[in-house]
């Protein structure tokens, strides 16, 4: 008998998953959850946290030393820089569209935005704090925290994998531009821990539906707790907002992304959703672009055939720089938090929301929750409360789930954007 296809497996965990979860939350089995089944989710998070960085390192490395000189990196670098800034604004631009069509906020009963501000009230502050550090930073504070001052200790948190990046193409550039033979053994040691590290995704992926399973299942018991009924409830009432986000997402995904697939790389959308499957559903999983990346390259390399010195730079740059999904999110959801505490936003707001959605993006960490934080640096550019980051968190999670989908597939049809950009050149030479 054929064993079943990976994403099958995981589809399968995600099922089970959810009835599990509705059945814990049901009869009562909160506890037994914490202790027996989410710690296999955190398990799993943590087997792809612990390729990541390396991965990353290696994959960057690799890739720029597979260049032929520092022009083609140069050229490969502003085509995808050129596209992560083209998406982004279209995708903030698609969801301050679909919020102003909706009006999500002006549904909201005045009694529940004031319930939710106390429930989550603990939860704001601390968010709002971590906020407020970012906004007091100096305008220049971006580029400082890019460059690390010690590459062992910015290895150890994924938070910091801007200056992993800028670590890994800065050893790339000095390879490259250095004598051949004296660096030709160090490009080999590369190459080789690349494709180990490829080999370790592979068996962390044979645990993935169970990870998945418990994810999903703890999800949905922490949201319920033990009355499902409070959390059907608020999910109803944020159900429009909801489905502001989901939309916008979906047109994103239906109309844009098969636009762009289509026209400039060398695939048909279906195929490319076809061979992508795995990263899509380990980020609606994770929420995380960065635990999903080992993947993500894999699905690109074995599954897209693009090139390792395209998918080695793109893709560990876009999980930090190149966000669609949370570019929609923070538009709506800064305007939704408008219209509910009664703002009347007009054109220079909304051009504002835009800009600073896709800004505030760029600089988010690829981990689960980060998007929160830099929502609140979006308020603020809008002068709207900021407790009214309370009016969200109860649904941020199952969202955060899904705008991690287009997060992770925008990065990978900007790979094939730029490879075949890159191959089309090469028959022209």
């Amino acid at each position: 008998m054929k064993k079943p296809a990976l994403h099958v497996m995981i589809i399968l965990g995600m099922i089970i998953g959810v009835v599990y979860g509705l059945l814990a939350s049901n009869f009562g089995w909160i506890q037994f959850t914490t202790n027996w089944v989410k710690p296999f989710g955190s398990i799993f998070i943590n087997l792809l946290k612990l390729v990541a960085v390396p991965l990353v390192i290696v994959t960057i490395i690799g890739g720029i030393t597979s260049l032929s000189d520092t022009t083609k990196l140069t050229r490969i670098g502003s085509k995808t820089l050129g596209w992560f800034v083209a998406i982004s604004l279209i995708s903030s631009t698609i969801g301050l569209i679909f919020v102003l069509a909706v009006s999500p906020g002006k549904s909201l009963p005045v009694e529940k935005r004031e319930e939710l501000k106390v429930k989550y009230a603990d939860d704001v502050s601390n968010r709002l704090n971590a906020a407020n550090a970012v906004q007091s930073n100096g305008p220049l504070r971006i580029l400082e925290d890019i460059v690390p001052g010690n590459i062992f200790y910015a290895s150890q948190d994924n938070r910091n994998m801007l200056q992993v990046i800028f670590f890994s193409i800065l050893f790339g550039i000095g390879m490259v531009i250095s004598p051949h033979e004296k660096v030709a053994g160090l490009k080999s040691f590369f190459l080789g821990v690349n494709e180990a590290m490829l080999k370790m995704v592979h068996l962390i992926m044979k645990f993935a539906p169970i990870g998945v399973m418990a994810l999903i299942a703890a999800l949905l018991v922490d949201l319920a707790g033990d009355n499902p009924k409070e959390a059907i409830s608020l999910l109803k009432v944020l159900g429009v907002f909801a489905l502001t986000v989901i939309g916008a997402i979906v047109f994103l995904m239906a109309i844009v992304y098969p636009i762009l697939v289509n026209r400039f790389t060398e695939f048909k959308y279906l195929d490319f959703l076809k061979k992508t499957i795995p990263a899509q559903i380990l980020a609606f999983s994770t929420s995380s672009s960065a635990a999903t990346l080992p993947v993500t390259i894999d699905c690109a390399e074995k599954n897209l055939k693009l090139s390792n010195e395209v998918s080695g730079f793109v893709l560990p740059l876009g999980i930090t720089i190149n966000m669609h999904g949370t570019c929609i999110h923070q538009a709506i959801s800064a305007v939704f938090i408008a219209q509910a505490f009664g703002h009347d936003l007009g054109i220079t707001e909304y051009l504002i929301v835009i800009f600073t959605c896709v800004l505030s993006s760029m600089g988010a960490p690829a981990v689960p929750g980060a998007g929160i934080i830099m929502l609140l640096i979006v308020l603020g550019s809008l002068g709207v409360e900021a407790e009214g980051l309370a009016l969200i968190l109860a649904i941020d999670r199952p969202l955060d789930m899904i705008r991690t989908i287009p997060n992770v597939l925008g990065d990978a049809i900007v790979a094939a954007i730029v490879d075949k950009s890159e191959k089309s050149r090469l028959k022209a030479a």
